[in-house]
């Protein structure tokens, strides 16, 4: 990991790192979910990831820079954070989320995070970065009194499963 990539190409390079479907699924579930923790990633995967790919998963990112991990001390939980770099990932998922928007079905409470952050614009993704770097770094948000997208996104979807009936 962090090896030299196959070509100079930025898009070869970024491929390498993020083109594993588990990467970017366990980015989004830290990113969305504030799934910091193992267990947590595991247990509340909608995909049902393994442990081992899990565990593979999250070595990688933290080897490439995209997250950090907290060595917990005997009994406690080892929690992963975002760097930067991780945090920098949130517009790639917002164009992710807009494609699978536009050309995949899918179920409403999983897809209205995704509408939210396609209609919100660029500021409601500035605006969640800046609210995962406080989360992830200590870095105090730019305007601390507006509301957090997090909350948005968390009444949306269970707006969503309310008008479904979904779990």
């Amino acid at each position: 990991m962090n090896s030299a990539p196959r070509s100079g190409c930025a898009i070869n390079a970024a491929v390498e790192v993020l083109g594993d479907p588990w990467s970017m699924l366990v980015l989004r579930d830290i990113m969305f979910g504030n799934r910091r923790h193992f267990r947590e990633l595991v247990t509340n995967s909608e995909e049902g990831i393994a442990t081992n790919i899990l565990s593979s998963r999250l070595k990688q990112l933290v080897a490439e820079g995209l997250l950090t991990r907290d060595d917990a001390r005997r009994g406690q939980r080892a929690t992963y954070s975002l760097t930067e770099s991780g945090i920098r990932v949130l517009p790639v998922m917002v164009a992710l989320g807009d494609w699978g928007l536009a050309h995949r079905e899918g179920d409403l409470r999983l897809r209205v995070r995704a509408e939210l952050l396609r209609d919100g614009g660029p500021e409601l993704v500035e605006a969640m970065m800046d609210e995962l770097r406080e989360a992830h770094l200590g870095t105090p948000r730019p305007r601390p009194d507006a509301p957090r997208p997090s909350e948005q996104l968390a009444a949306a979807y269970h707006a969503a499963i309310a008008t479904t009936g979904d779990p």
